[in-house]
């Protein structure tokens, strides 16, 4: 009989085919006496280069404008100058490159791992350089993703953000690694691929290289030693899938007609290429600060209203709904000089940031402005992290002052989800960041694996919050969405709309998907479902309720 394993499903899709691990990294050599320290120390700089420049040309052909991002990160800290001259100073004082970059390195991933947050996943990255540079220093290819010459399944311990920004979804079939979560590099960027994925799946890699395996990148199930008849069946089921979604067109929307907007979750313009925006209502998540991230200073004027009213271009009339920066505790940026804090997550991050900085909240409202008056989408700004009714007020007060008509706040913390109807009373629109939300429902840390079960979108606690935050803005006759990962789930997404969400955004390439799964329900039976959901015990008892077939509903 296969064995069934379990994981977090954090990219939707059914797969099956043969498995590969991924390789080992370089090993340590044996320590060696150092005869010339200046060449030794050039020794290293000079690997360190060659990291940096084969990630940047990683980056130059990734397949998705966020993998580039990612990868053009990594090749920075791979030349950070603090990393250079701690390996330099430990060369000095007799060790050899190899070692003293091993020791740099480990150093360095132990601190970060430490901060938490952030920096504790910047340390999964860390250990990726570390290999790449001990790889260079050893005249070793670089590490990378085997290349068997067919489709496989990729199962490793953990996946780089260079691992997964390169994969190529016609030799990679799905992703399974058994350590990450929800959040992290390798489900955002398979997510961006349309690789199914799953992460925190225990015993991934006690699969036989080449034995067959079936994947669930929704309800994160790894099957192994299946049979062919077995295999072949969920191709087909797969292959029948992606057929019909193919020919499914239209706006979203459900069996009866009830209209729900579907729309998608960007960084930047170039996220928009080779995407078929015909049925697209607009933006539900414009994240603005991949203009800022690894700035030494504030992008300008100027700057910001290009990038911005590239977007708006993309989408003449329609909406676009813009997230002022969201900067602190997993984004930290050097320019804003916030200081350092006990526990990031639950200090300066979002809107939070402008009570030291104000200014750049300002400039970046003026550029919003500025690019939305030379533009016909329709423009929305909304403010990460609120917590407070005064918050969203102060908020949508700076957005009216500035001439934008439409201001809303996003929901990621308990207490902005029980005081929805008051944030609702100045906010034109609310949308969840079912993410983050999840994180402090939960009081899990979205970067710690091992707790990567309580940040399950499908949590019956959450999906309380959602619900309530729907019947304050319904009530109100305002806009709610959700723009967190939790709306890329086809399996879940009638049940949001049953819950009374009107708009869902989510990664381009989940539309097709969700549109198929809304058009099986009508909305009374997402709403009967969505009961049903509520009374669960457990995500994995959700999962069962909504998995009923929809004519006993």
């Amino acid at each position: 009989m296969p064995d069934l394993l379990e994981g977090i499903g954090v990219s939707p899709g059914q797969v099956a085919g043969p498995v590969l691990a991924m390789g080992n990294p370089p090993v340590l050599p044996a320590v060696y006496p150092v005869t010339d320290v200046g060449e030794e120390v050039l020794h290293a700089e000079r690997a360190l280069t060659a990291v940096c420049e084969d990630l940047r040309a990683r980056a130059a052909f990734a397949t998705t404008a966020t993998a580039a991002d990612v990868l053009l990160a990594q090749a920075e800290l791979a030349i950070d100058p603090v990393l250079r001259d701690a390996i330099a100073a430990r060369i000095r004082r007799g060790q050899d490159a190899p070692h003293a970059s091993h020791d740099t390195f480990a150093e360095q991933r132990a601190m970060f791992t430490a901060a938490g947050g952030f920096l504790a996943e910047r340390a999964a990255d860390l250990e990726d350089i570390a290999h790449r540079a001990l790889a260079a220093l050893l005249g070793s290819p670089m590490p990378g993703v085997p290349a068997p010459g067919h489709p496989f399944i990729l199962v490793a311990d953990d996946l780089s953000p260079a691992d997964t920004a390169t994969l190529d979804p016609t030799m990679v079939l799905a992703v399974v690694t058994e350590r990450g979560g929800p959040t992290s590099h390798t489900a955002i960027l398979a997510r961006a691929l349309g690789l199914p994925a799953i992460v925190g799946c225990r015993g991934a890699l006690t699969a036989p290289d080449r034995g067959l395996a079936t994947i669930d990148g929704t309800t994160g199930h790894m099957r192994i030693g299946v049979t062919e008849t077995e295999a072949a069946h969920v191709q087909a089921h797969a292959a029948a899938l992606r057929a019909g979604l193919s020919n499914d067109r239209g706006p979203g929307r459900t069996a009866d007609g009830h209209a729900i907007d579907l729309m998608v979750n960007i960084g930047a313009a170039a996220d928009l290429s080779a995407v078929d925006l015909t049925d697209v209502a607009g933006v539900g998540l414009f994240r603005t600060e991949f203009l800022f991230l690894d700035r030494t200073e504030e992008p300008g004027l100027d700057e910001q209203t290009h990038a911005y009213a590239e977007v708006f271009a993309a989408f003449p009339h329609r909406t676009v709904v813009v997230r002022t920066l969201d900067a602190g505790a997993d984004k930290p940026l050097p320019f804003l000089g916030l200081p350092d804090e006990p526990n990031p997550a639950l200090g300066l991050r979002g809107l939070r940031t402008s009570r030291l900085r104000p200014e750049i909240l300002h400039t970046q409202l003026r550029a919003i402005a500025r690019a939305a008056a030379g533009a016909t989408a329709d423009v929305w700004v909304m403010a990460p992290m609120v917590s407070t009714p005064a918050e969203a007020a102060g908020f949508v007060q700076q957005v009216h002052d500035h001439g934008l008509p439409t201001a809303g706040v996003m929901v990621e913390v308990p207490a902005a989800a029980l005081r929805a109807r008051h944030l609702l009373r100045t906010a034109d629109f609310l949308s969840i960041g079912t993410n983050d939300l999840a994180q402090y429902t939960m009081a899990a840390d979205r970067q710690t694996g091992d707790l990567a079960d309580l940040l399950d979108p499908w949590q019956p606690a959450l999906l309380h919050l959602l619900g309530a935050c729907a019947v304050a803005a319904q009530d109100a006759g305002k806009s709610i969405s959700v723009c967190g990962e939790a709306a890329a789930d086809p399996l879940l997404a009638p049940i949001l709309v049953g819950l009374g969400i009107t708009r869902l955004s989510m990664s381009p390439r989940a539309l097709p998907a969700v549109r198929t799964a809304l058009a099986r329900y009508t909305l009374a039976q997402c709403r009967r479902l969505a009961e049903r959901v509520l009374e669960a015990d457990d995500p994995a008892h959700a999962r069962t309720i909504a998995a009923t077939d929809v004519h006993a509903l």
